[in-house]
């Protein structure tokens, strides 16, 4: 894997492509870009189809081991891998340890071993375990075992210390194993940054891992909402620092709007897409806009166009933790609403149904309702990457940064 960077703005906001992407030759990745996220190595709540209807449905899917795990048996004997066995070999297939659509519980990790969550209950990881799934599985790419379990405002020094020490000894033992397997070779490697809320460790842990020979790098722990955002500004721009700018770098949990715009404009390339999903399981549709050719205060603009009831849904959604990015469609106002969820958009859900629909299926509780909601996320999710990139290429970030976090 080969980061190829097009254009730099502002010295750090990257725009360019992932490309020598193993078997898949003469396909690339845009980056700043995400992953489709999936559960079981599926889109949540869609067939294969369906999901292929979506505009800019992206080549790279993130498979999560722990909505896997329990039938890698099944998949070593099926021996082609994950990809044959889901009909997704013709897509680039990114492994990570942990579902960022899910809490994961703390307190579970060992010296020895990772915990992960499945349907069946926890799953305890060895080195050797995780790499008999890796063959398996055959990824083409994938993150190494790392301890994460780390608390920020609640960890001790020695905690964080013992976690970055951890996420290091199992990336020498993966790559060890890694380079001396014949089904692993030519899986591409990323190692993961920890150091929880301190500086010194995170700075530590990103000089150890960057010299390993690795493909690229994965910042994880700044999902939290323990952490200030200054704060995870200034240690996502410490760890950066230490990597090298030639190869890609990835976070998981940085989904909203704001913390992707932000995030970018430190210089990540690869965003996992699970913020649409647990957008979809709330019940709720991403409205959030993101032209920059109209610049306005979105909460304003939108307040003034809206009936006293739904300026009331919105202080109430706020109230539930639920963001101006998106609209609660159980709420009641919605059921006599015969509009699409987002005007002029193009996706299956708003060309054919409306709020009203989708708020009594929600009600009477029909699948259905996750299905149309899933297809409108990933859609207004997908273009919004592509604007992303766009407004870099026309120098034009700092308009869309603005309009997006005006949106809070």
């Amino acid at each position: 894997m080969k980061l190829v960077i097009k254009q730099l703005l502002d010295g750090s906001c990257r725009l360019g492509q992932l490309t020598e992407l193993g078997r898949h030759t003469g396909r690339v990745i845009d980056v700043p870009g995400c992953l489709m996220y999936t559960r079981g190595a599926s889109a949540p709540h869609l067939t294969q189809d369906m999901a292929k209807t979506i505009d800019k449905l992206p080549f790279g899917i993130q498979l999560t081991l722990p909505t896997l795990a329990e039938n890698h048996e099944v998949i070593e004997d099926y021996k082609l891998g994950i990809g044959s066995f889901t009909s997704q070999q013709d897509s680039l297939l990114f492994l990570s340890v942990q579902d960022p659509g899910t809490t994961i519980p703390s307190g579970y990790n060992e010296k020895q071993f990772v915990s992960i969550w499945t349907t069946g209950g926890r799953m305890r990881l060895s080195t050797a375990t995780f790499t008999t799934m890796l063959k398996n599985m055959k990824p083409d790419w994938f993150e190494c075992l790392y301890d994460g379990d780390v608390v920020p405002g609640t960890a001790s020094k020695k905690r964080i210390r013992k976690s970055v020490d951890r996420t290091l000894q199992y990336l020498d033992d993966c790559l060890e194993v890694q380079q001396n397997s014949p089904e692993l070779k030519n899986i591409e490697v990323f190692g993961v940054i920890e150091g929880g809320d301190s500086h010194d460790e995170r700075i530590r842990s990103a000089k150890e891992t960057a010299k390993r020979p690795l493909s690229g790098f994965v910042l994880d722990g700044f999902q939290s909402d323990a952490l200030a955002t200054d704060v995870k500004q200034n240690l996502m721009m410490s760890v950066l620092k230490e990597l090298p700018e030639d190869k890609p770098r990835l976070i998981h949990g940085c989904g909203r709007p704001d913390q992707v715009m932000q995030a970018v404009e430190l210089g990540i390339d690869v965003f996992d897409s699970a913020f649409p999903y647990s957008v979809t399981e709330s019940g709720c549709a991403l409205v959030f806009p993101f032209s920059y050719n109209h610049q306005s205060n979105v909460d304003s603009a939108v307040l003034e166009q809206s009936t006293d009831q739904e300026k009331s849904n919105y202080v109430n959604d706020n109230k539930a933790g639920i963001s101006r990015y998106e609209i609660n469609l159980t709420n009641e106002s919605y059921k006599s609403d015969f509009t699409p969820l987002l005007a002029d958009c193009k996706c299956y859900s708003c060309q054919n149904h409306t709020k009203a629909y989708i708020n009594h299926l929600l009600v009477t509780k029909e699948l259905l309702a996750r299905v149309l909601l899933m297809i409108h996320n990933f859609h207004h999710y997908f273009e919004f990457f592509e604007t992303i990139r766009q407004s870099i290429r026309d120098d034009k970030f700092q308009q869309l940064k603005k309009i997006i976090m005006d949106s809070t």
